[in-house]
Protein backbone atom coordinates (compact mmCIF):
# COMPACT_ATOMS: atom_id res chain seq x y z
CA UNK A 1 0.00 0.00 0.00
CA UNK A 2 1.61 3.14 -1.04
CA UNK A 3 1.64 5.70 1.66
CA UNK A 4 -1.02 8.25 -0.55
CA UNK A 5 -3.44 5.32 0.25
CA UNK A 6 -2.38 5.30 3.79
CA UNK A 7 -3.00 9.03 4.77
CA UNK A 8 -6.33 8.19 2.85
CA UNK A 9 -7.29 5.30 5.33
CA UNK A 10 -6.37 7.30 8.33
CA UNK A 11 -7.56 6.61 11.61
CA UNK A 12 -11.10 7.94 10.64
CA UNK A 13 -11.69 4.07 9.01
CA UNK A 14 -14.18 1.98 9.98
CA UNK A 15 -11.59 -0.62 11.06
CA UNK A 16 -8.97 1.70 13.21
CA UNK A 17 -8.67 0.44 16.85
CA UNK A 18 -9.94 2.35 19.34
CA UNK A 19 -7.26 5.18 20.94
CA UNK A 20 -6.90 6.80 24.12
CA UNK A 21 -7.98 10.53 24.19
CA UNK A 22 -4.60 12.15 23.40
CA UNK A 23 -3.45 9.96 20.61
CA UNK A 24 -7.26 9.77 18.94
CA UNK A 25 -7.21 13.92 19.67
CA UNK A 26 -3.82 13.73 17.69
CA UNK A 27 -5.48 11.65 15.07
CA UNK A 28 -8.63 13.74 14.20
CA UNK A 29 -5.73 16.73 14.15
CA UNK A 30 -4.30 14.93 11.32
CA UNK A 31 -6.40 16.39 8.56
CA UNK A 32 -4.90 19.78 10.12
CA UNK A 33 -1.51 18.71 8.49
CA UNK A 34 -2.52 18.13 5.06
CA UNK A 35 -4.48 21.34 4.81
CA UNK A 36 -1.71 23.42 5.61
CA UNK A 37 0.64 25.79 3.33
CA UNK A 38 4.33 24.34 5.58
CA UNK A 39 6.91 22.38 3.30
CA UNK A 40 6.11 18.96 2.69
CA UNK A 41 8.84 17.68 4.71
CA UNK A 42 7.22 18.66 8.11
CA UNK A 43 4.05 17.22 7.03
CA UNK A 44 5.53 14.10 6.73
CA UNK A 45 7.61 14.22 10.19
CA UNK A 46 4.33 15.20 11.54
CA UNK A 47 2.61 11.93 10.26
CA UNK A 48 5.44 9.82 11.24
CA UNK A 49 5.02 11.30 14.97
CA UNK A 50 1.45 10.54 14.98
CA UNK A 51 2.08 6.61 13.65
CA UNK A 52 4.74 6.17 16.37
CA UNK A 53 2.56 7.24 19.09
CA UNK A 54 -0.25 5.65 17.79
CA UNK A 55 2.21 2.42 17.58
CA UNK A 56 3.39 2.63 20.21
CA UNK A 57 0.11 2.80 21.79
CA UNK A 58 -1.05 -0.42 20.51
CA UNK A 59 2.01 -1.93 21.60
CA UNK A 60 1.18 -0.84 24.81
CA UNK A 61 -2.11 -2.26 25.01
CA UNK A 62 -1.09 -5.62 23.48
CA UNK A 63 1.84 -5.96 26.21
CA UNK A 64 -1.04 -5.61 29.22
CA UNK A 65 -3.30 -7.71 27.90
CA UNK A 66 -6.36 -5.08 26.83
CA UNK A 67 -6.12 -6.66 23.20
CA UNK A 68 -4.61 -9.54 21.72
CA UNK A 69 -1.97 -9.48 18.66
CA UNK A 70 -4.39 -11.85 16.56
CA UNK A 71 -7.74 -8.77 17.05
CA UNK A 72 -4.77 -6.07 16.00
CA UNK A 73 -3.57 -8.17 13.02
CA UNK A 74 -7.47 -8.63 11.94
CA UNK A 75 -8.13 -5.22 12.53
CA UNK A 76 -5.98 -4.20 9.86
CA UNK A 77 -6.49 0.29 11.21
CA UNK A 78 -4.09 2.89 9.84
CA UNK A 79 -2.06 2.39 12.92
CA UNK A 80 0.06 -0.84 11.85
CA UNK A 81 -0.09 -1.39 8.00
CA UNK A 82 3.64 -0.62 8.14
CA UNK A 83 4.82 -2.53 10.65
CA UNK A 84 6.43 -5.36 10.56
CA UNK A 85 4.80 -8.58 11.77
CA UNK A 86 7.70 -9.50 13.85
CA UNK A 87 7.38 -6.09 15.74
CA UNK A 88 3.80 -6.99 16.41
CA UNK A 89 5.04 -10.56 17.62
CA UNK A 90 7.61 -8.86 20.27
CA UNK A 91 5.00 -6.70 21.42
CA UNK A 92 3.18 -9.61 23.27
CA UNK A 93 4.40 -10.80 27.00
CA UNK A 94 7.09 -13.54 26.76
CA UNK A 95 7.98 -13.16 22.98
CA UNK A 96 11.69 -11.76 22.13
CA UNK A 97 13.19 -11.99 18.72
CA UNK A 98 14.03 -15.47 18.82
CA UNK A 99 10.71 -16.73 19.54
CA UNK A 100 8.98 -14.46 16.44
CA UNK A 101 11.39 -15.36 14.27
CA UNK A 102 10.65 -19.30 15.35
CA UNK A 103 6.86 -18.57 15.14
CA UNK A 104 7.40 -17.09 11.25
CA UNK A 105 9.90 -19.41 10.28
CA UNK A 106 7.08 -22.46 10.96
CA UNK A 107 4.38 -20.38 9.30
CA UNK A 108 6.74 -19.54 6.44
CA UNK A 109 6.47 -15.72 6.36
CA UNK A 110 9.47 -12.98 6.69
CA UNK A 111 10.19 -10.72 9.59
CA UNK A 112 10.06 -7.77 7.70
CA UNK A 113 6.68 -8.55 6.17
CA UNK A 114 4.24 -5.36 7.13
CA UNK A 115 0.99 -6.21 7.98
CA UNK A 116 -0.76 -4.07 5.38
CA UNK A 117 0.89 -6.15 2.65
CA UNK A 118 -0.45 -9.42 4.58
CA UNK A 119 -3.31 -11.27 2.07
CA UNK A 120 -6.72 -11.74 3.74
CA UNK A 121 -5.46 -15.33 4.07
CA UNK A 122 -2.40 -14.38 5.43
CA UNK A 123 -4.01 -12.44 8.32
CA UNK A 124 -6.86 -14.98 9.16
CA UNK A 125 -3.96 -17.52 9.08
CA UNK A 126 -1.74 -15.64 11.24
CA UNK A 127 -4.30 -14.57 13.46
CA UNK A 128 -5.90 -18.65 14.34
CA UNK A 129 -2.33 -19.32 15.20
CA UNK A 130 -1.81 -17.03 17.49
CA UNK A 131 -5.18 -17.34 19.22
CA UNK A 132 -4.39 -20.87 18.99
CA UNK A 133 -1.82 -20.36 21.02
CA UNK A 134 0.43 -22.75 18.94
CA UNK A 135 4.18 -23.01 19.92
CA UNK A 136 6.82 -22.23 17.36
CA UNK A 137 7.82 -25.07 16.40
CA UNK A 138 4.48 -26.92 15.63
CA UNK A 139 2.48 -24.02 14.19
CA UNK A 140 2.88 -26.08 10.78
CA UNK A 141 3.00 -30.06 11.48
CA UNK A 142 -0.30 -31.74 11.10
CA UNK A 143 -1.96 -32.89 14.22
CA UNK A 144 -0.58 -36.16 13.79
CA UNK A 145 3.15 -35.15 13.70
CA UNK A 146 2.37 -33.00 16.70
CA UNK A 147 1.36 -35.74 18.68
CA UNK A 148 4.75 -37.99 17.35
CA UNK A 149 6.82 -35.44 18.16
CA UNK A 150 5.58 -34.76 21.73
CA UNK A 151 6.00 -38.37 22.63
Amino acid sequence: MNATALVARGPEHKTALRLPEGIAAACEDRQQFHDRDGPQHMQALQRANLVRLARAEVKRRIAVGEITAAEVVRSNSWEIQTMAVAELLMSQRRWGHTRARRFLAAIPMAETKTIGSMTIRQRDTLAALLCAGASPGRAALPAGEQAAQAA
